[in-house]
């Protein structure tokens, strides 16, 4: 029997395509939900042909040695301490590996795409963006997408409940997205809140403030109205910062990042500056459009206003970078423009480390609960944080304000279990995460104030001694609702409540523990200016220093809780606890810890 000549050609096509079909034919679960997530409804199915920015996360080739790159040069008892890495030494620690690359290349022009219709988002390769059709993202991920309205924000995105990617591709790529994290720019929590029933300061009636390296005797006390309102004056004083005046400033800079459509207004700055700091009148600070941020000047934002008077002028004259970090537009139904991807962090994360030249100090006051984050986006975002610490940058997150967890406090598994809702990116190990107080004599843990324990991240060694101590100390309170084991937070605190803001050319009480991270940061790059000014390097990722023995420098908090989830919460003792920990001394730790780090 004869073979005709078309069969024999169909056979040869069938062979040569059959393995490369079966190797992306052969699909493995990325991530995916029991139930659609809290606050989110589904609206309606996108257009197919609806455009897509698909975003692929390269698994970085030596995240591992990275890491531990960063802990040598994060522990004063290495001999690389300080020796923190350059733009070019952690790209390339962060660039996939050759494989990878090839790997991904070949899986999307199996699907029709062309690589010169690929678009690399980093110096360091990781990051790859195409632009696709809703029914060809569909397709290439084994899932469905559809509409979600966020009610509370008025947010609409284009998501996914789950998806899949070829089981070859699992070991070469982190994330995707957009897919199945649906938080956005504004359905994410600012963690700062109006405070009516404090009653704000006047402008026009003159109360204590300080100048710059004003000289106050190492045992001032700040008055007793600190107790109620806090201003830059309360702050110096209560932190001992008003007699160090900054010395590097040519070289030593703080960040702040914003979302949310928050602005910074200038003139409310220098309404603030002529009421609580005189000396610093005339100055500002630079705004820098990441995304396409906006800097509407007609539309201040009480977090961003909070933020930037608070962090600018208690570091005063060190220079201050904001950041706004844009989302794209909204969703429109059938329109051909990318849809909203809105993910916060990651394109703040990746503009930032694409910078040669950084803030040496960043504090963001921005959190999710930790649950509602899927797992390759909380460890794409985490890990990045980790580079910024390994470049030599202290990135500050507060602790948020919902005690140990707001709402019903039930998990999103399916199971609906109460447990204690830890927040992220709080919750990453590589971040120093703040929580709040009150009172000043003596300081007190804030009701309100962000701590526990993450599910997700287990905890650095170095916090063993510390935790453990507070753990055998509780006993059995509160077990079963949180992970011992999980990595602990905060690390600092510092004051959060009834701070003296300008918005809109009047002042408000503001708190929240938003106000407690830019404080500390201001505090952290005081402490940067010193060893600058000293030929030293910058502190860097904290945590490892935080809860090294007989550190210098710090005052205890010891009483307060922080009730949540229908509990108490935890409460502060003596050492480290889940509420507020320990406050920044700055002079001290500058006067007699410089020599030992």
């Amino acid at each position: 029997m004869r073979w005709s000549s078309a069969l024999v050609l169909g056979l040869v096509q069938l062979c040569l395509a059959s393995p490369h079909a079966k190797r992306w034919g052969d699909m493995v679960e990325k991530h995916s939900w029991t139930q659609i997530p809290t606050g989110w409804e589904y609206h309606s199915a996108p257009s197919p042909e609806q455009l897509l920015e698909l975003r692929l996360g390269l698994k970085p080739h030596k995240m591992d040695e990275l890491i531990s790159t960063l802990y040598e040069v994060s522990d004063p008892a290495h001999e690389r301490y300080g020796k923190h890495l350059s733009k070019e030494e952690a790209d390339a620690f962060i660039a996939p590996h050759p494989k990878a690359v090839e790997s991904v290349e070949d899986w999307l022009q199996h699907h029709g795409i062309d690589p010169s219709e690929v678009t690399h988002r980093s110096d360091a390769g990781d990051w790859v963006t195409v632009r696709v059709s809703v029914a060809q993202a569909e397709k290439m991920l084994g899932t469905k997408y559809g509409v979600y309205h966020h009610a509370k924000s008025s947010d609409y995105v284009v998501r996914t409940l789950r998806y899949s990617l070829p089981r070859d591709l699992h070991s070469h790529v982190d994330i995707v997205t957009p897919t199945t994290y649906f938080g956005t720019f504004r359905s994410m929590k600012a963690t700062s809140f109006i405070q009516p029933e404090i009653t704000p300061l006047e402008l026009d009636v003159d109360t204590e403030s300080l100048k710059v390296g004003e000289a106050l005797s190492p045992d001032a006390v700040p008055p007793t109205s600190c107790n109620t309102v806090i201003t830059p004056a309360c702050l110096r004083t209560l932190y001992n910062t008003a007699n160090y005046t900054p010395k590097a400033t040519a070289q030593n800079s703080i960040g702040l990042a914003g979302y949310l459509e928050e602005f910074g207004n200038r003139a409310d700055l220098q309404t603030f500056y002529n009421r609580f700091l005189p000396n610093a009148a005339g100055s500002s600070y630079t705004t820098v459009r990441v995304n396409n941020g906006q800097d509407d000047q007609s539309d201040p934002g009480v977090e961003a206003n909070l933020d930037i008077q608070y962090a600018f002028s208690v570091a005063f004259p060190t220079p201050g970078v904001y950041y706004s970090t844009a989302g794209r537009p909204p969703f429109v139904a059938d329109s051909q423009t990318p849809t909203n991807t809105n993910e916060p962090y990651l394109d703040w994360v990746n503009f930032v480390l694409s910078q040669s030249t950084i803030p040496q100090t960043i504090s963001t006051s921005y959190g999710d609960d930790e649950q509602t984050v899927p797992a390759d986006y909380r460890t794409s975002v985490c890990n990045q944080l980790a580079v910024l610490g390994a470049r030599g940058t202290t990135v500050l997150f507060s602790s948020g304000d919902f005690g140990v967890g707001g709402g019903d406090c039930l998990t999103n598994d399916g199971t609906r279990r109460k447990l204690f809702q830890p927040a992220f990116p709080a919750s990453c190990p590589f971040v120093t995460t703040v929580g709040g107080t009150i009172r000043t004599n003596p300081e007190v843990a804030v009701s309100f104030s962000g701590g526990g324990f993450s599910r997700a991240f287990p905890r650095p060694a170095f916090q063993d001694a510390a935790v453990s101590a507070y753990l055998n100390a509780i006993g059995n309170t509160n077990s079963g609702l949180f992970n011992a084991s999980g990595r602990a937070y905060p690390d600092l605190a510092a004051q959060g409540q009834g701070f003296q803001v300008v918005i809109g050319g009047r002042v408000s009480s503001v708190g929240g523990t938003s106000a407690s991270s830019p404080t500390v940061a201001a505090i952290v790059a005081l402490l940067n200016d010193a060893r600058l000014a000293a030929g030293k390097p910058t502190l860097g990722w904290l945590n490892p220093l935080i809860y090294k023995d007989l550190l210098p420098g710090f005052n205890d908090i010891t009483s307060g809780s922080n009730p949540g989830c229908g509990t108490n919460g935890f409460t502060a003792r003596a050492g480290w606890d889940p509420v507020s920990c320990i406050i920044l001394d700055q002079p001290t730790l500058v006067a007699e810890c410089f020599d030992c780090f």
